[in-house]
């Protein structure tokens, strides 16, 4: 089975855990409204909005995603082969299959999983030629090109230093983990895949003035009540309400 990217419109787990955003966060991001009826009884609740996007290197909860994906910048249908398990982390040693350079190793350093794509630091190299106005001829700016993990790259085993296909196995222990196909070794997840934009791991991060406190987040601060704000505002006050409100009748 084959889909287009553009009818992902999830953002690949992996990605939300790197950008360490919730989940609503980034679907309000991406969010592109045309068009949502009055919240009334009146009226049948119904949504206008854009459902298929075409992922690039700009990660789904930027403004350069958005530029790429307003009603007119739509490009032609890319074709992506469905991955049920992604086996490539960030800090795997890979091979590269193909290009210039063929048969290099390189360490991945960011994954676009909703493309099959992974980011091998200083291998596939392209130049961007950027800044040219007028009699200014612009610079070129040297970046990385993604390369397709279907058929472009190929993880490392660490015992011989080639290029093979892995499967995943359990241990004796009941851990999952990849394994080699072609000597059996063990594939450990690299410890950079713990990274996010804010922490290299979790238990070196330092909270600061700001931060929600962990003891905070599990506490709970809200206890529902049948009163209004108003009414919630009187009661801490200890103001006592003895008026009596007019009747009103509706028909």
């Amino acid at each position: 089975m084959r889909i287009t990217s553009q009818m992902l419109k999830k953002v690949h787990e992996l990605s939300i855990k790197y950008s360490n955003f919730p989940e609503s966060y980034v679907k309000r991001a991406m969010e592109q409204v045309a068009w949502r009826t009055p919240n009334e009884p009146n009226y049948q609740q119904k949504v206008i909005e854009r459902k298929r996007f075409r992922f690039t290197m700009n990660r789904p909860w930027t403004a350069q995603f958005r530029q790429q994906n307003l009603p007119r910048s739509m490009r032609k249908k890319v074709f992506v082969e469905p991955i049920a398990e992604w086996s490539f982390f960030r800090g795997d040693r890979v091979e590269v299959l193909v290009g210039r350079d063929k048969g290099k190793q390189g360490i991945v350093k960011q994954l676009i999983p909703e493309r099959n794509w992974v980011v091998v630091e200083g291998l596939n190299c392209h130049f961007r030629k950027v800044g040219a106005e007028g009699d200014y001829p612009g610079i070129y700016i040297k970046s990385e090109a993604p390369l397709l993990v279907t058929n472009q790259v190929k993880l490392v085993d660490p015992s011989d230093l080639q290029g093979t296909d892995i499967e995943w196995r359990y241990t004796e222990e009941g851990d999952r983990v990849r394994v080699s196909t072609r000597t059996g070794r063990i594939l450990p997840i690299p410890k950079e895949q713990e990274e996010t934009n804010d922490y290299k791991t979790k238990r070196t991060y330092v909270e600061k003035d700001k931060d929600t406190a962990s003891s905070v987040v599990e506490e709970i601060t809200f206890k529902p009540a049948l009163c209004t704000f108003e009414m919630d505002i009187m009661r801490e006050m200890g103001i006592q309400e003895d008026r009596i409100p007019k009747k009103s009748y509706w028909y």
